[in-house]
């Protein structure tokens, strides 16, 4: 994870023991999918972002993290944290009005025609 810290993925999780290897594996699924959303590589600090454009792999609009994307990033990860798998029975599902695509989308490029 580039994005978030595991010690963030621990507090909004909530977990107090030792499952670090499950918070890696869906934080960095989580930053994926919201760089996916996007259409563009996301940075964690201004000197990886700089590192990159002077390798050539920023891509076209890479941009700095921001505490809306981190916080999409940790919306998602909470959310497969906790949803272990495809079909949940038993219970009722509501989506957050203001959930990820919400904090991304002011940051979305690409969008096509």
């Amino acid at each position: 994870m580039r994005l978030v810290t595991i010690e963030q993925a621990r507090q909004h999780c909530r977990v107090d023991g030792d499952d670090d290897q499950m918070l890696t594996l869906y934080g960095g699924a989580a930053e994926d999918a919201a760089q996916d959303f996007l259409n563009r590589r996301v940075y964690e600090d201004g000197d990886a972002l700089a590192a990159a454009v002077l390798d050539g792999t920023a891509g076209c609009n890479p941009i700095v993290v921001n505490d809306a994307i981190r916080a999409a990033v940790l919306l998602t990860l909470g959310h497969l944290y906790a949803n272990r798998e495809n079909v949940i029975t038993g219970t009722i599902v509501s989506d957050m009005k203001e959930g990820t695509r919400s904090l991304l989308w002011p940051y979305r490029v690409g969008l096509g025609v």
